[in-house]
């Protein structure tokens, strides 16, 4: 059965509608920040009191300044940032309709498919909420930024992230909060951070100012192990990790690790690559003692390390 151009013409009318309803609904949580020079941020009143932006874009500890969606300015203060999911949150000041008016309605799950429409909010200024529409390009499981930021959900999207689009938010066609977009986790790609995730950082954040993430002080990348090397000392995995710079003052320092070391496994885990070492970094790893092998000059030697706190290095003044 054929669809007439009318039925065409009223279904996509319908959609704009639907779409154009859905930005109302969520405009009121989409915030302009300015914390950087010359350009400002998009943030997200995710709380009474609490907005979320973006780690990368949020340049300033203090003097930070948010503008709302009924036009007021408010000042915001830092409450913590974390580099590893790329979120900033900040603390508003001021009277509390401020602090709760336009609150995100997000959602910490929602049925999302490959091709579901989505659209991205943000407010880089004095002239309103600007969108971006698309869809879904790609959805997978939990995964570890190359800062090492635990992501709950892969949310990769096919749409644009103007300038001053990081920190908004991602919505449904319902207008419901499914996260936070940002450009500076993928190179080539949007993605979102999901709200769960936002959930759990915001937490963190508000009760202790970071996360607590592992650390052992040391700069490695993959190196090939000889096939007759393998056999002789019999070692499963065809590579390892190569030491290349150690802190001396760090947990692997202190425990003996030298330059030149290659890593073959912590604990009971091999790594051949530095993510195997990343996925073992988590916030309780932080003060437990883990056994490493590594390989010197061709003999295999046990050593116990201390896992430490990664300094904050994220922090800008």
């Amino acid at each position: 059965m054929e669809t007439s151009g009318s039925e065409t013409n009223n279904a996509l009318l319908a959609l704009s509608h639907s779409l154009r309803a859905a930005v109302e609904r969520a405009s009121p949580s989409i915030v302009a920040v300015y914390a950087r020079p010359r350009v400002p941020t998009s943030g997200v009143l995710w709380r009474p009191g609490v907005i979320v932006s973006t780690n990368h874009t949020v340049k300033r500890d203090e003097e930070i300044t948010v503008m709302m969606h009924d036009g007021r300015s408010a000042s915001a203060t830092l409450a913590g940032r974390d580099p590893g999911t790329d979120l900033a949150v900040l603390r508003l000041e001021g009277d509390d309709h401020t602090k709760t008016s336009g609150i995100a309605p997000a959602v910490d799950s929602a049925p999302l498919g490959v091709g579901h429409i989505v659209l991205a909010l943000g407010r880089a200024g004095e002239h309103g909420v600007s969108a971006s529409f698309g869809v879904v390009s790609a959805i997978g499981g939990a995964w570890r930024t190359w800062r090492g930021g635990e992501i709950d959900q892969l949310l990769r999207l096919d749409l644009a992230i103007y300038l001053g689009f990081s920190g908004g938010a991602l919505i449904d066609a319902e207008g419901r909060v499914l996260g936070i977009n940002t450009s500076g986790l993928a190179r080539g790609a949007g993605v979102a951070i999901p709200a769960v995730t936002v959930n759990r950082v915001v937490d963190a954040l508000l009760t202790q100012g970071r996360i607590k993430r592992g650390y052992l002080g040391i700069g490695m990348q993959p190196v090939a192990l000889p096939e007759a090397l393998r056999a002789q000392l019999g070692l499963p995995a065809s590579q390892g990790l190569v030491v290349l710079s150690v802190e001396p003052e760090g947990p692997a320092g202190q425990a003996g690790v030298l330059i030149g070391d290659v890593l073959l496994a912590l604990g009971d885990a091999p790594t051949k690559d530095t993510d195997d070492v990343q996925v073992l970094l988590g916030t309780k790893s932080v003060g437990q003692t883990i056994k490493a092998l590594v390989m010197r000059g061709g003999t295999l030697c046990d050593l116990s390390i201390q896992i430490g706190e990664r300094p904050d290095r994220g922090r800008r003044r």
